[in-house]
């Protein structure tokens, strides 16, 4: 087994292990999703669940910044910590961090990642699932 394999999977146990931790505290956290789960202006959305401390996670962070800057106005990117509000793992239905979600515009759920995505297949599964988003020049 490669490095690389080995990695992710201590990484997947880690996060197993936080989530069971985190579901049998049953901490109420202070930035409940409920709000967020409506659509915002009528933007696509990108919603990520991870943690600032899981690799895959800290490789996500540049790759949601650039989607955020580069498709203002077009798409709403977003991120949820676990550790910071633990009821994202319920209002998200998360089983693995990272976990990307992909909403159309009027809030329909249509595509669920688990990993990390690279920003091009990010962009390509949206323009697959018919939600074409332009860049900002």
């Amino acid at each position: 087994m490669n490095k690389t394999a080995k990695i992710l999977i201590v990484v997947a146990l880690l996060a197993a292990v936080v989530l069971v931790i985190t579901l049998k505290q049953g901490k109420s956290g202070t930035n409940a999703p409920d709000a967020e789960l409506q659509p915002s202006a009528n933007l696509p959305r990108l919603v990520d669940v991870g943690a600032g401390t899981c690799i895959p996670c800290k490789m996500m962070a540049p790759i949601l910044e650039q989607l955020r800057s580069e498709y203002a106005g077009r798409l709403k990117v977003e991120f949820f910590d676990v550790r910071e509000d633990p009821n994202v793992i319920t209002e998200y239905d998360v089983m693995i961090i990272p976990t990307q979600i992909l909403y159309d515009a009027s809030g329909t759920e249509l595509f669920r990642h688990e990993g990390f995505i690279s920003k091009e297949d990010i962009l390509a599964k949206f323009n697959e699932l018919g939600v074409e988003l332009t860049e900002n020049k």
